[in-house]
């Protein structure tokens, strides 16, 4: 054989497939129609063209057979074999109507099939109306899915076709399937009297809930009473989601697909229909509910003497607000001051305790939207933790702690039963590095010889900034440098609050994971231990839908926050800088913590800047004007993109002309008013 056929054959021999395996993982279109479905833990994506998606869509979990792949640079092509998990089956689009047919056109820049949808499932949509529709039926021979409407739009209701539409690309159905409803329909209002007998009752103990103020989901109270030894039982109650909510029944898998609840600024997507998340499972003042409870024998100073955990059946007497209850600890009177007192001086001084043992105190503040009666935004409400947010806080974390640690004690043939953790892992030192560079160009020093030090030297950092200007910055910063927390049965021990077992057992109305943990908990009681093979793959798929969520959340308030500062154009405000690219700064408004950019070429008048990464700034080459995070800076608002949810800054000049100080002073009057 000559030397040319030997190098072509070996040529050849590495574009050759080198097995036809499948393999599963997430696809993910372009715009230009080709495919790539990523692999978790497999270099390299495998290509799929648009002939070969075989019913597959954007997002979707599917299997791909990897047909062709290139040994030498490891490129691989498929086609894509089954569709395991379809990531959306609800989409927003436009109704085409003819006489004998109808056709569904999603508004998607991802390209997709129209819908067949039969005359009979239009209900009531007529032609180019905007609405929601859902995939019933996609076989492989058929050419084009069939669909139904599920709901038609108003076309002057734009915010609200903003939500849905947020939602729906999140993969979060806007709707529940009639089966679904149905079973919930069918569950009993009226507790059984035979289940009653079979639990612990504790509906003559002093219970109530402490929510926020709008909230219809009650899924957790407390009780307390002084026992005869001179000690306090405390009980946190959780719903008992788990008693309506059986397995593979439609209602637990519709629960399992969302795995969450989503709360965007005007509106609840629940996890559960509301017959169960508002009414059956919510713990309502004045109602006898099922609950599944950890109780608690423990003095005044905190110390837990003895605890219990199981099921219960309580009765609320008073439903508290935040505010009510901040009210009362700080003027020391209202409806049961004593208790509340009470179980507030308990809750900081386990608040203490925690943060003393290795728990990292990062504070946090919500932005809420006032919204007028058409989800307008008419005002941004500013809410910090306080101490009556804290006394809930710090009982739930017990009750999560305790069931954690109860459950890791049982070892079935030595091992560890499958139960959904919730954990959070160290700081990785290596993205800890440029955060404590900065830091201590502050003068805060961070000792990193063990993990416990570094979370002693958050706190320690966090305690000596506050109130001083950098202190917002090192927080957002610090954050930032955290692992993501994430539900899994390897137990590795939650480092941000610094326990060896946690879990999250306190909000099964909104959260599947705590759906899970009810009922492995349940199993250990009946000393029936539930073994879940499936349990990791369950951990998995929660953290995604908790990511998915928390995605869709952050762009509604984005949404709200362009949505507002479009009626104050031109306007100026004062703002913190909350970002550094070598594009531009990121300022958020004081007043509303509304976040926009500001451009580097709207500064090309001023200087040429430059990103000094390290320094988390920007500088200019000629003046050395630096733009820094944390910086208090005034900005204009110049455009508010509710398509593209973006906000777009101008920088004031601090000292300037007339014309910018009569603007700053109009800034105060704002804020005064």
């Amino acid at each position: 054989m000559s030397k040319d056929k030997s190098k072509r054959s070996k040529q050849k021999s590495k574009s050759k497939t080198t097995a036809q395996v499948t393999l599963k993982g997430k696809l993910e279109v372009t715009r230009s129609g080709m495919g790539y479905v990523i692999i978790e833990n497999v270099e390299g994506d495998v290509l799929v063209r648009p002939g070969d998606f075989n019913t597959a869509l954007n997002g979707d979990t599917v299997r791909v057979k990897v047909v062709k792949e290139n040994l030498r640079t490891g490129k691989k092509e498929g086609k894509v074999t089954e569709v395991v998990v379809r990531k959306q089956t609800e989409f927003i689009g436009h109704v085409q109507l003819s006489t004998n047919y109808a056709f569904f056109i999603p508004d998607t820049d991802k390209p997709m099939p129209d819908i067949f949808i039969p005359l009979t499932e239009l209900n009531g949509a007529k032609n180019k109306d905007r609405v929601v529709a859902r995939l019933v039926k996609w076989d492989k021979d058929d050419k084009k899915p069939v669909g139904t409407i599920v709901n038609v739009m108003q076309p002057e209701d734009e915010n609200d076709a903003a939500m849905k539409e947020l939602l729906a690309q999140a993969g979060f159905p806007l709707f529940f399937p009639d089966d679904v409803m149905e079973e919930a329909e069918r569950l009993p209002e009226v507790l059984d009297s035979a289940e009653i007998k079979k639990r612990r009752d504790c509906r003559d103990i002093l219970t109530f809930t402490i929510d926020p103020a709008d909230a219809k989901d009650f899924d957790d109270a407390i009780s307390i009473r002084k026992l005869s030894n001179g000690m306090y039982e405390i009980g946190v109650h959780i719903a008992d989601v788990s008693y309506y909510v059986l397995p593979e029944t439609e209602l637990d898998q519709e629960a399992y697909k969302r795995a969450t609840s989503v709360y965007l600024p005007d509106r609840v997507n629940p996890m559960l229909p509301e017959k169960i998340s508002n009414e059956l499972c919510s713990l309502r003042p004045h109602e006898d509910k099922f609950t599944f409870s950890a109780i608690f024998q423990m003095d005044t100073k905190g110390v837990i003497k003895q605890y219990w955990l199981g099921k219960t059946v309580i009765h609320s007497d008073h439903r508290y607000a935040y505010e009510d209850v901040q009210e009362i600890i700080e003027t020391k009177k209202g409806v049961n001051q004593d208790e509340i007192l009470l179980l507030n001086d308990i809750a900081q001084r386990m608040r203490k305790i925690r943060f003393s043992k290795g728990a990292i105190n990062f504070s946090s503040t919500e932005v809420r939207f006032k919204l007028d009666e058409k989800g307008t935004p008419i005002g941004v409400m500013v809410k910090e933790s306080k101490e009556s947010h804290q006394l809930i806080e710090e009982f739930m974390l017990l009750a999560n702690r305790t069931v954690a640690e109860n459950v890791a004690k049982l070892k079935i043939n030595k091992k560890s039963i499958p139960f959904p953790y919730r954990i959070h892992d160290r700081p990785d030192v290596e993205k800890l590095t440029p955060f404590i560079a900065f830091a201590l160009k502050h003068g805060y020093k961070f000792d990193v010889s063990t993990p416990q030090a570094i979370a002693f030297s958050f706190n320690k950092m966090l305690t000596e900034a506050k109130g001083k200007p950098e202190q917002h910055v090192l927080e957002q910063l610090g954050i930032r440098t955290m692992m993501k927390a994430i539900y899994t049965t390897e137990n590795i021990g939650h480092y941000g609050l610094g326990f060896e077992h946690y879990c999250h057992f306190t909000s099964p109305i909104r959260r599947y994971p705590d759906v899970l943990v009810h009922r492995v908990l349940e199993s250990i009681l009946e000393n029936k231990p539930l073994v879940d093979k499936k349990m990791e793959e369950k951990c998995k798929h929660s953290s995604e839908r908790e990511r998915a969520a928390m995605e869709c959340e952050r762009a509604g308030n984005k949404y709200k926050q362009v949505e507002f500062l479009k009626g104050h154009l031109g306007e100026v405000f004062e703002g913190v800088v909350s970002g550094v690219s070598s594009f531009g700064f990121w300022v958020e408004t004081v007043a509303h913590k509304c976040e926009g950019l500001v451009s580097v070429i709207g500064l090309s008048d001023y200087d040429d800047f430059r990103l000094i990464e390290g320094d988390y700034s920007l500088v200019g080459r000629r003046s050395g004007r630096t733009f820094r995070m944390g910086d208090r800076v005034f900005i204009r608002v110049v455009s508010a993109n509710l398509e593209k949810r973006q906000l777009d800054y101008e920088w004031v000049m601090d000292a300037g002309s007339d014309e910018e100080k009569s603007q700053k002073a109009k800034v105060k009057n704002k804020k005064g008013k």
